[in-house]
């Protein structure tokens, strides 16, 4: 399979990343959690004006680190005996949790549905802000300064992908659902949010992202391919080290929030989709993170498909969740 931008085929099988993983990334992860853990996320539904005869709606608001409010839509199946299975979903970037049709398949085969809308993009949750430098425009680099400086805690992107393992952790406390079998899918960056949700909460016992974002900064840097989804890297040091005088340690605190040093956690099974025409998220940065899964993991490949929808993977991946 010869690729005209990235690596062939038969590398990318073996091909590991380059961005530097943090010397304390493993603690950085583990304090997060534990602060996570510490909230009170004063839980609250409120019944949505949508509504099926064999599911309700709500609106799910709940607390987020730095006291942000974040908001998911949640459907709950009327009939199905509990406890029942869940799905979690996350968006696109700078998307939003999307319609309620979306998420019926599932309701009808009486699972409980939730859909996060991230921080600070285009659906209603707070981004409560704090952090210094630049915040005009880009969420991979919105704290970056102050990692710099010693804080990557202030990485936005620390604060979105806890809120994933603290919409995993309500859900599976719901006395409906079964906390053992819970899944998680998205695309894009809702493809990383799948795998750094599945690593931070280790009973996700099933995950499926789709070409997902977030990984190997560094690589996508060095192919030039820092534009689309990316082109905040470039932004970056355009504005703030047009010499890259800083370029090593821009490199190593974005790798906390490189999806690729969180594969090793995850302990679901995995279906991954990915094409390997797509230049938004290059198919090496995505095998960097792949290639680091120790749990049972299936590729679905499609070698003449780029950054867009993937013929027949999302009916794959309601039959590989309907096994949970």
């Amino acid at each position: 399979m010869p690729l005209t931008f990235d690596f062939p085929f038969e590398q990318l099988v073996d091909y590991n990343g380059i961005n530097p993983k943090p010397a304390d990334f493993d603690a950085f992860w583990d304090a997060g959690l534990e602060e996570m853990k510490r909230l009170d996320p004063d839980v609250q539904l409120v019944p949505a004006d949508f509504e099926t005869s064999f599911c309700e709606c709500f609106d799910l608001y709940y607390t987020g680190v730095n006291q942000a409010r974040i908001h998911a839509k949640l459907i709950k199946p009327r009939s199905s005996q509990p406890p029942h299975p869940a799905i979690l979903m996350f968006h696109g970037y700078t998307g939003n949790a999307g319609d309620w049709l979306d998420k019926l398949g599932y309701a009808a085969q009486g699972y409980t549905v939730a859909a996060m809308d991230c921080r600070g993009q285009g659906g209603s949750p707070e981004d409560t802000g704090g952090v210094t430098g630049n915040t005009l425009h880009g969420h991979i680099i919105r704290g970056l300064d102050d990692a710099l400086n010693g804080s990557p805690e202030k990485l936005l992107f620390r604060q979105v992908f806890l809120d994933t393992a603290q919409l995993a952790r309500i859900v599976m406390d719901m006395p409906d659902v079964d906390a053992g079998r819970v899944g998680v899918t998205g695309g894009s960056q809702g493809g990383a949010l799948t795998m750094a949700c599945a690593a931070l909460e280790p009973r996700i016992k099933r995950a499926a992202p789709v070409y997902p974002f977030l990984s190997d900064y560094k690589r996508v840097w060095e192919m030039d391919q820092a534009r689309d989804a990316y082109k905040e890297l470039q932004e970056y040091f355009r504005h703030f080290d047009p010499n890259h005088k800083k370029e090593d340690a821009i490199f190593e605190k974005l790798g906390y929030i490189d999806i690729q040093h969180l594969a090793s956690r995850i302990r679901a099974d995995v279906l991954w989709g990915i094409g390997l025409m797509d230049t938004v998220c290059p198919p090496s940065s995505q095998f960097a993170a792949s290639n680091k899964l120790t749990a049972r993991k299936s590729m679905e490949i499609y070698p003449d498909f780029a950054h867009e929808n993937l013929p027949g993977f999302a009916d794959k991946t309601f039959q590989f969740m309907l096994g949970l």
